[in-house]
């Protein structure tokens, strides 16, 4: 159990794919632990493993005071209804974006002890979901916002990198 660093803008990590957990072994469960641990609270709804370096296709998120974990998850259906939000990254530190997401999804994934499970996830949980599912297949909220919010957004954290660099 070890509260790892989060990657942040810049890590070529967090471009990745992830790729599929072969087998459920004592590597993905301590992963889960270190997530777990990693996951500010208050104030982070869900990290994945590549934000803290680990090329697997595993995230936790909280829901309703219980961290949880999602391992392999796939999008089986989504909403056609969208809504945009803004919307932060623990791997892009003061950043918010609008972003459009689907207000509801169906998603698929399984826990820590094999088992699959299927939840229908609406409103703030199916941006979570969205969110850290983005992050599994090397995606940002950069990429889902519109221009002028992104650059200003790199501006923003290429500012804070030359302040961190001096």
């Amino acid at each position: 159990m070890a509260v790892l660093p989060i990657r942040v803008f810049g890590d070529p990590v967090l471009r990745e794919v992830c790729p599929e957990v072969k087998e459920i072994d004592e590597s993905v469960e301590a992963l889960v632990r270190d997530l777990t641990d990693s996951l500010p609270r208050p104030g982070g709804a869900g990290l994945s493993a590549n934000q803290v370096g680990v090329l697997k296709r595993v995230f936790v998120f909280e829901d309703q005071g219980e961290v949880r974990a999602c391992i392999n998850p796939r999008l089986l259906s989504v909403s056609e209804e969208t809504g945009e939000e803004l919307e932060g990254c623990l791997s892009l530190p003061g950043v918010a974006v609008p972003v459009p997401r689907h207000l509801a999804v169906v998603v698929e994934y399984m826990e820590l002890d094999g088992s699959t499970r299927r939840l229908e996830v609406e409103g703030w949980l199916a941006r979570v979901f969205q969110h850290e599912l983005d992050h599994l297949e090397g995606r940002l909220i950069l990429d889902r916002t519109d221009r002028e919010s992104r650059v200003q957004a790199i501006q923003y954290l290429q500012g804070e990198a030359a302040i961190e660099g001096h």
